[in-house]
């Protein structure tokens, strides 16, 4: 631990700034839900077109976690944490002046680029809290990324119920600003660092890949599956990042170690961080839908934005909560067994959605249900990558994982929007999802969750005492009981 936050820090003061800002940054995910249906009569644009402000937010996020690691391991982590803060700042203003699209869309693509604060900020713990702390630090900052998401909808939808939609962007700015002004008082550089020429080819590479990759997973629902861009653009993805991984793996300095990341525990993994991504963003897609769905379908339970809201609000709450419920876990049995226990919490909630889903207790029940089990699993997540890597790596490896996670969301973003759009009923003049295709959304969570815990059943047993398991000591050459690496 380094001598300033040794002397004019205390490890708490740390954690609370670093969570905050994690809380901050993962709230614009979910900061536009409300006023969707209204983008286009407020930016003046075609749906297809404003529906780039959510997917510009995703795509940004998506390419910047890996980048930010590396430029965090190699220029210092705090420096790294402070630009990205910057950028949500500087894109919130910019969309509270917007009215037009182009202006919104550059906004919400800074705002995207501040999602690097949580695998940065995460690798900040591990170098800065004594040994003892970071088990539970890192479970709190991991589990943010769901927190704010899921605080996020009943804030912005009761600002835009009594206020002008502008306000939910000045509102991103005072708390970026807030979180600004607290890392650079608080927050220590990290001594640790990997210092090398960035791979600015291997940068684009990466972000050209997910860029084609990406894009028409979240716009094909608009484009049409089998159409010529949405097939152009993923062949051309995955030749561009088979490409760069061959790049990759002959650069002498890359932006991902591929190597370290073909390792069996890092692998798997960050292949379960995709399931469990996915599970989680199905419950923020599908439960809002079904309590604002009109009473006349005779399954929907007529609640207002704000309403609906309200009654996922306590599955964020759950997820902090658990959060140090998860390091013990953690510290005594290990971060495979915990992420074990989080993704079988998770397929139990939808199950147990399935057979409650007729008045809004049993939907917020079920939220909370599934919340504990992300909030377990996303905390066990960094503690088995940082296991794996050496020291000088976490940053970029929690920014690959974090990818990892961004994928399953983008994905699930897709595929349930796909189910809801194509079992639909008549009412009225309009088309609305049936019932069953609600619970054919949980039916798909739930075979997701089963393949994310096959996943995680292929991570190896690592065998080490508490202060190797909190630490990561020793992390490039773990002790496997199962397997080989």
């Amino acid at each position: 631990m380094s001598a300033r936050s040794t002397r004019a820090v205390g490890p708490g003061a740390v954690t609370a700034v670093i969570a905050l800002s994690g809380v901050v940054v993962s709230l614009m995910q979910t900061l536009v839900v409300p006023i969707i249906p209204q983008l286009p009569q407020l930016l003046h644009a075609e749906p297809s077109d404003a529906s780039w402000v959510v997917t510009a937010t995703l795509l940004a996020a998506a390419v910047v976690t890996p980048i930010s690691g590396r430029l965090g391991d190699m220029f210092g982590k705090r420096r790294i944490l402070i630009a990205s803060l910057v950028a949500l700042v500087v894109g919130s203003v910019v969309c509270a002046l917007s009215d037009s699209l182009v202006p919104a869309i550059i906004g919400r693509v800074l705002q995207g680029l501040a999602t690097g604060v949580i695998p940065v900020g995460i690798s900040i713990l591990r170098d800065e809290l004594p040994a003892e702390r970071v088990g539970g630090a890192v479970s709190l900052v991991s589990a943010s990324l769901g927190v704010g998401g899921a605080i996020g909808l009943p804030v912005s939808a009761a600002i835009v119920q009594y206020a002008h939609w502008h306000v939910l962007f000045w509102l991103s700015a005072g708390l970026g600003l807030a979180c600004l002004a607290l890392v650079t008082a608080l927050v220590p550089e990290s001594p640790n660092k990997a210092p090398g020429r960035f791979d600015t080819p291997g940068a684009i590479g990466l972000a050209v890949g997910l860029v084609c990759l990406l894009l028409p997973v979240t716009k094909g629902g608009d484009w049409g599956w089998t159409s010529g861009a949405t097939l152009g653009l993923f062949a051309g993805g995955i030749v561009v990042l088979v490409l760069w991984a061959v790049y990759e793996m002959r650069v002498s300095q890359p932006l991902v170690d591929l190597r370290v990341t073909v390792r069996r525990p890092v692998l798997f993994t960050n292949l379960a961080s995709v399931l469990v991504g996915f599970a989680m963003y199905a419950m923020s897609l599908t439960l809002p839908q079904l309590l604002q769905s009109p009473e006349a379908t005779g399954y929907g339970l007529g609640q207002s934005t704000l309403a609906a809201g309200l009654a996922l609000a306590p599955g964020g709450l759950v997820m902090m909560a658990l959060s140090p419920v998860s390091a013990r876990i953690t510290a005594r049995h290990g971060a495979r067994a915990a992420l074990l226990l989080g993704v079988c919490v998770i397929g139990i909630g939808y199950g147990v959605g399935l057979l409650l889903m007729s008045e809004v207790w049993q939907i917020v029940i079920t939220s909370m249900i599934v919340s504990a089990g992300v909030g377990i699993a996303y905390a066990a997540m960094p503690a088995l990558i940082m296991d794996a890597v050496p020291v000088t790596e976490t940053a970029s490896a929690n920014g690959v994982n974090a990818l990892m996670r961004s994928i399953g969301t983008s994905t699930s973003s897709a595929v349930m929007a796909a189910i809801l759009a194509n079992m639909t009923m008549r009412l009225g003049p309009a088309s609305v999802p049936t019932e069953h295709g609600f619970r054919m959304t949980y039916v798909v969570a739930m075979v997701a969750t089963v393949v994310g815990l096959l996943l995680t059943l292929a991570i190896p047993r690592v065998q080490r005492s508490s202060a190797e398991q909190v630490t990561g000591t020793e992390a490039v050459q773990p002790r496997a009981t199962t397997g080989k690496h």
